[in-house]
């Protein structure tokens, strides 16, 4: 298979080359990685360059943003910056952060999932951060979520439900839609992936509402933006957070901003969320 890789990167010269290095390596070889050097002040560019010398697969493409960082708008305005000059002959396109150390079968082991199921839309493995000399899973990892930091996406399904939305809850509302449009995924327990930047680590406090107002835009309503507020407040450990939520979700109501879905999507998304929620009462 094909696989197309986009690496937004900000001010990453610290993690980047072994990002690089762990795909450099892998068993099955990228067709082509775009790293968007977006904005950096240090040696990113440098390094990646070092890298496009040396393998005529790997590009550089320079981009201009605010240094302000803002979840989800910001990363996928970059991720589009790289999209734009690629052609249409992948099989699997791949938001990858510049944080992360590969096992070096990660894309061979995507491929035959990719291979093995036709309705696969959507694979990833699990994220490990580093906590007193040993790597942990990080606390955000579901089974059944993959993570915004390692997306890969089946060509299909990536086009069917509309790419990626440039906004905080882009890698939750790509899920709810895949499955929307009857995409099954798959997260890999086998495929420990090395996350040197915990999620989170440099948001700024303009983001904090975000996570409500995503809720909103994802037309979860006011009892779904509630449970599922308590909850991530909760696994991040900071019950502060469950009021900026829930401000943001209000903010939002009261500005009466864009849904990232329709109508009909939204209501599959509650009945989703609701039947989770049930299931694990049971």
């Amino acid at each position: 298979m094909n696989f197309y890789i986009i690496i937004p990167a900000h001010n990453e010269e610290s993690s980047i080359g072994l990002t690089l290095d762990s795909l450099v390596n892998q068993t099955l070889k990228p067709k082509r990685l775009l790293v968007v050097n977006d904005n950096s002040t240090d040696g990113t560019q440098d390094i990646v360059e070092s890298y496009s010398a040396k393998y005529s697969w790997i590009e550089l493409v320079n981009s201009k943003s605010t240094n302000e960082h803002l979840p989800g708008s910001k990363i996928i305005n970059a991720f589009y910056k790289g999209f734009e000059v690629l052609d249409d002959e992948y099989d699997v396109i791949c938001k990858f952060d510049a944080d992360l150390i590969f096992p070096n079968n990660y894309l061979e082991q995507l491929s035959s999932h990719f291979n093995n199921n036709d309705k696969l839309g959507m694979a990833a493995g699990f994220c490990y951060i580093e906590k007193n000399g040993h790597w942990m899973l990080e606390n955000l990892t579901r089974k059944d979520h993959i993570r915004g930091a390692l997306k890969a996406y089946r060509k299909a399904c990536f086009l069917q439900i509309g790419k990626l939305k440039p906004s905080m809850g882009w890698d939750t509302v790509d899920e709810l839609l895949a499955k929307y449009y009857g995409w099954k995924l798959l997260t890999d327990n086998t495929l420990h992936v090395k996350h040197l930047k915990p999620t989170g680590i440099s948001y700024n406090k303009a983001s904090k509402y975000l996570q409500g107002e995503a809720m909103y835009k994802m037309r979860y309503g006011f009892i779904i933006t509630l449970i599922s507020a308590l909850k991530l407040a909760y696994k991040k450990r900071r019950f502060n957070l469950f009021k900026d939520y829930m401000a943001g979700y209000f903010k939002a109501k009261k500005n009466n901003i864009d849904f990232l879905v329709t109508e009909e999507e939204g209501e599959f998304i509650r009945n989703l969320r609701w039947k989770g929620m049930l299931k694990l009462l049971k």
